[in-house]
């Protein structure tokens, strides 16, 4: 691999011959400006406004433009003579745990190769140093004419440097959760764990980037004279109406596609709630206080049928009585003759016609 700087690594009185090397590449395809009638290409030329005339490399320079417009000339010189003690030199200056560094900060990777033979042992103390201190050390070094801050940890048998953001570079997150107030259930949360662990781990090396595969084949198709391969639009998720059966319904998609059996879904309805202290019958309203609601009910529900039918509650007491005479023996049953009486009267009044 090619080196981008070359260097050395300041350790305390130690110093480490290095070269630095890009540790990433960029795999994304590139497009180029053409004229849609004609194909031909479009380019940029550099113009002087003052002159109107394109200008060539050499005759461009660096210039800061002020708050009035203005623009202050800066040549290499007046940078070459700032006190840049890493210029060429990768100063560690702590070495701290690496949770302490705020991933926010990451930025660009690189590889730092031993610069010769003699730099193989200090190379290899300052690794091993790394290694069982579980550490990482916090560097400045000046690339591209600016400083940086950079973080070294170990990769492999290779020391690795982070290029790490100022602190102030990164933005306080204002404004960007929710102002508004969320409950979340432990139901919800449940069903996210649930689904945490359907999808599981994943092997990084086994992931790919599927847009730049799809924009090969079309450039291979329309090289060859073909028409470019039809792809199925991806789906788009709607409004999110609700939550608990959007979690349900992914941790089935999430099963199914690892091949497992649908039946484990009555498993994530059933998932144990996390661990809440438990009320008492009283508090939460056990046994006694639903029998009491539905005596409450069903004693609210007679008095609204009598007060509905209040005829019908006349003639059901009587037909009442009149059963309880007849099932019971007494006086009440000896008094039910005397409904004869009239008959008798009747019956007389025909014969002394």
């Amino acid at each position: 691999m090619r080196s981008i700087w070359n260097g050395a690594i300041s350790f305390g009185l130690v110093s480490i011959p290095i070269k630095l090397v890009n540790a990433t590449e960029n795999h994304s395809i590139s497009f180029r400006q053409i004229h849609t009638e004609d194909g031909g290409r479009i380019r940029y030329r550099k113009f002087c406004e003052l002159e109107d005339r394109e200008v060539t490399g050499q005759e461009i320079g660096k210039g800061y433009e002020d708050s009035d417009g203005s623009i202050i000339p800066i040549t290499d010189e007046d940078l070459s003579s700032l006190p840049l003690p890493t210029a060429r030199t990768i100063e560690i200056v702590a070495f701290v745990p690496e949770d302490r560094i705020d991933p926010l900060q990451m930025d660009a990777a690189y590889y730092l190769a031993a610069g010769g033979a003699p730099a193989a042992k200090p190379y290899t103390l300052l690794r091993e140093a790394l290694k069982r201190s579980n550490k990482v050390a916090i560097a400045k070094y000046a690339l591209r004419g600016r400083e940086r801050l950079g973080m070294l940890r170990v990769v492999g048998d290779a020391i690795a440097m982070h290029g790490l953001l100022w602190p102030d570079e990164v933005r306080a997150p204002e404004g960007v959760a929710p102002d508004t107030d969320v409950t979340v259930r432990d139901k919800e949360l449940d069903l996210a764990d649930a689904l945490m662990d359907t999808l599981g781990e994943v092997d990084l090396e086994d992931l790919h980037d599927e847009y730049r595969e799809a924009v090969e084949e079309v450039i291979a198709a329309k090289a060859s004279g073909e028409a470019p391969p039809e792809t199925t639009a991806p789906e788009r998720g709607g409004k999110v109406l609700d939550l608990m059966a959007a979690l349900e319904s992914s941790v089935r998609a999430a099963r199914e596609s690892r091949g497992e059996e649908p039946e484990e879904e009555a498993e994530v309805k059933r998932m144990p709630q996390r661990a809440t202290p438990r009320s008492s019958p009283k508090e939460t309203g056990g046994k006694k206080s639903t029998s009491t609601a539905r005596k409450k009910t069903a004693s609210s529900a007679r008095k609204s049928t009598s007060k509905a039918g209040g005829g019908e509650k006349k003639t059901t007491a009587k037909s009442t009585a009149k059963s309880t005479a007849k099932t019971s023996g007494g006086s009440t049953a000896k008094k039910t003759p005397a409904k004869k009486t009239p008959a008798k009267k009747a019956t007389s009044r025909k014969r002394s016609a």
